[in-house]
């Protein structure tokens, strides 16, 4: 059966685009075409499509709103074009924040010289997020006090916790499910995090759960486009209680500062707790990629590092996970349940490669406990 997709946006150029660029394929149906927020509405209730195309830009209800009332009222996978700059990024998390499933750059000149790279690229990534997991398609945000915006931090000074973050209560660990153990403690070096599409809204509730006071460093590792790595990094520092900085060459690892990888480029870390920032290489489909930093943190830690890999699709992580499992560090993976796409976790879970499953909202308490 095809795969039924409501294209919204309000340049008729572009909706004739993305709908011919759709119609290509076979298995893809175009039902229906919207203007701006308001009809797309009404469309998506009549017509109920599998996938919507959404621009944010529009008259009348801008596409985030939009998106809201549409997971709200029938719940439906979400594409969102979005531009390639800060405020486009800024736009396009507040998005998934609503409920958006994922995201693609919208590049007029990339549909005009590249076509058949847009297509594959567009049709991927709908055929992905309509088998996504409608029930969590809509990630409400956590609930969280925005901390005052923190000065930069540098990496050649201790970092200076304020008070609102200091007095952060530890979040009490959630109760195991009755396949996965209890978190094992140990003195880890290193909590490494990876994740693709579901993972903005994934980290943020993960991180939220990390008090101030967390006594280990952590490394982040997200695909996202480099315009969107460095607002991402600082729509999370102001949600929570741990530092989150966008990863730069030279960085110490330090305990409650989460380095961020930078879009477009791949991060290593060393045995003496520095990060290096590579160029992306373009043999690598990730950048960043998951199994590049899992890998050098096996290298440099051993049996010290937590390495969790939440949402997403494809397979990236399984060999940075095979790398850490055979210096003796644990894997945690994702449930399939609270996953938007089940495909990074299931792969290190198939392969026999995974210590422990968690849901989500366990996963920030149990790395919180297996670190105390």
């Amino acid at each position: 059966m095809a795969i039924k997709v409501l294209v919204v946006d309000d340049s008729g150029f572009f909706r004739r685009r993305v709908s011919e660029i759709l119609s290509s394929d076979p298995s893809i149906q175009v039902v229906g075409t919207a203007t701006n927020g308001r009809e797309a509405i009404d469309q998506a209730l009549a017509l109920r499509p599998d996938v919507i195309t959404m621009d944010y830009e529009m008259p009348m209800m801008d596409g985030i709103t939009a998106v809201r009332n549409i997971m709200q009222r029938c719940p439906t996978p979400v594409l969102m074009f979005s531009s390639l700059t800060h405020e486009g990024a800024r736009v396009t998390l507040d998005a998934l924040d609503a409920g958006a499933t994922d995201f693609l750059p919208k590049n007029f000149e990339d549909i005009s010289r590249n076509p058949d790279k847009v297509k594959q690229l567009l049709c991927e990534k709908v055929h992905s997020i309509a088998r996504s997991n409608r029930r969590y398609s809509h990630f409400s945000a956590p609930a969280a006090t925005p901390a005052p915006q923190p000065a930069t931090v540098s990496s050649h000074r201790p970092l200076a916790h304020s008070p609102e973050r200091a007095a952060a209560t530890p979040a009490a660990p959630a109760a195991s499910s009755p396949n996965s153990p209890a978190p094992r403690r140990k003195p880890y070096k290193l909590v490494a995090i990876g994740t693709s599409t579901g993972g903005p809204v994934a980290l943020q509730r993960v991180l939220s759960k990390l008090p101030a006071s967390f006594p280990a460093p952590l490394v982040l590792i997200q695909h996202m486009p480099a315009a969107f790595t460095k607002a991402f990094a600082e729509r999370l520092d102001k949600l929570c209680q741990i530092r989150v900085k966008e990863a730069e060459d030279g960085d110490l690892l330090r305990p409650g500062l989460a380095l961020l990888a930078p879009g477009g480029k791949q991060m290593m870390v060393d045995g003496r707790g520095a990060v290096k920032i590579l160029p992306g290489d373009e043999r690598l489909n990730y950048k960043p990629c998951v199994d590049v930093t899992f890998g050098s943190a096996a290298k440099s830690f051993g049996d010290k590092v937590l390495a969790v890999v939440l949402t997403g699709m494809g397979a990236d992580g399984r060999e940075g996970a095979r790398m850490l499992k055979q210096g003796g560090s644990q894997v945690w993976a994702q449930d399939e349940a609270s996953c938007v796409i089940y495909g990074m976790p299931m792969a290190v879970v198939k392969a026999n490669l995974a210590d422990a499953v968690y849901s989500l909202d366990d996963i920030g308490a149990h790395i919180v406990e297996a670190c105390s």
